[in-house]
């Protein structure tokens, strides 16, 4: 019987949630979240998250409400306008958010704003056209206009679902334009193209309004940005401006893995020395935001992933202490909140998320 008694306590510590989480909604702890995909919001694999984020210093999960392709990842009303362009890969929000907020998990909505195939395919007036059609990368990913305001208000008002369904924050992606736009923009049609408005102006002036807009529903909002458009005044191509961004969001989350640099800060190899890296990144960041008279909290997005597209010699498998490294030299800047990022959402076991 005592035996018995011992495996029941063992099995509930395993299962419930972790009481000594520290719920960042009520104490205002550190922000350490995980990446995960709407598809992986049920099932074993979330079990296996949850768990991961129950018995670790972890406390946040960031899930895609409206993922890579455009589409929103759950039903929503029948009367809602975006009905059309979602599936249902989260099965049930309001019972996802329930665990969450059971599990003191503080729930962040990924939604990818300007890369949107299923917007650009539906209204390419809204994107831009080549002689081909609506323009694609090589990849073959469409991008919509960020100097058009209706997109706009289409991604405000998805932001504004996701609230309403319960996620506390709202993060949004691809805040900005097509890669290298400026070496192929006179061979495209969009509107806007003949007005001075600047790209920089037309996203920084889209972040400042979507801040705007989800003040009333309590929500935080951040912006994921290019790690490479803080270390220069503005990358004017993409229209991203780090400061001017920065003004107008709760947290803002730069995408610093060391894999995604060339030779910067002294470094030949980045991906082979992510402590370095990260804490010199770290530096010019923090910089920039002394500067500002109400800087956002600095959250940045961190490699869990091993980069061997890099090359022989260019790349080094991303472990335990990898990630580790990572989050210690955030901690010698001063930065205590961080994301991690696996696209596949197989993250490495056994790190310490508070390292130091």
């Amino acid at each position: 019987m005592r035996k018995l008694f011992i495996f029941v306590i063992f099995l509930a510590g395993f299962l419930l949630p972790n009481s000594a989480h520290a719920n960042p909604l009520e104490n205002k702890s550190p922000v350490r979240g995980i990446y995960v995909q709407a598809a992986n919001t049920h099932g074993p694999k979330f079990n296996k998250l949850l768990n991961l984020v129950n018995q670790s210093d972890l406390n946040a999960m960031v899930i895609d409400v409206k993922d890579d392709h455009g589409t929103l990842t759950f039903r929503p009303t029948t009367d809602s306008p975006y009905q059309a362009i979602s599936q249902p890969y989260i099965k049930d929000p309001a019972k996802l958010i329930h665990t969450l907020n059971k599990h003191n998990i503080y729930p962040i909505a990924r939604i990818v704003v300007f890369k949107d195939n299923v917007l650009a395919k539906s209204r390419p007036d809204w994107s831009f056209k080549s002689a081909k059609g609506v323009w694609k990368n090589a990849r073959g990913d469409s991008f919509t206009n960020p100097f058009v305001k209706q997109v706009w208000d289409y991604n405000i008002g998805i932001a504004i679902e996701a609230a309403k369904i319960g996620f506390k924050e709202i993060q949004f992606d691809y805040v900005r334009f097509p890669e290298k736009f400026e070496t192929f923009e006179a061979s495209l049609q969009y509107m806007g193209q003949s007005k001075k408005k600047s790209r920089v102006s037309a996203v920084s002036e889209f972040v400042k309004t979507a801040h705007e807009s989800l003040k009333p529903y309590g929500v935080k909002m951040s912006v994921d940005i290019f790690g490479n458009a803080t270390v220069i005044p503005e990358a004017p191509g993409i229209g991203q401006n780090f400061s001017e961004i920065a003004k107008h969001v709760d947290v803002i989350s730069a995408m610093i893995y060391p894999s995604h640099w060339t030779g910067i800060f002294g470094i030949k190899k980045p991906d082979l020395e992510p402590y370095r890296l990260v804490s010199e990144y770290a530096k010019i960041e923090n910089s920039r935001l002394k500067k500002l008279s109400k800087p956002p909290i600095s959250r940045p997005w961190l490699q869990d992933f091993t980069a061997s597209y890099l090359g022989k010699g260019n790349f080094k498998v991303y472990g335990k202490k990898e990630i580790e490294d990572q989050i210690r030299a955030l901690n010698s800047q001063g930065i205590h909140e961080f994301l991690i990022w696996n696209a596949e959402n197989n993250y490495t076991p056994n790190v310490n998320y508070k390292p130091y």
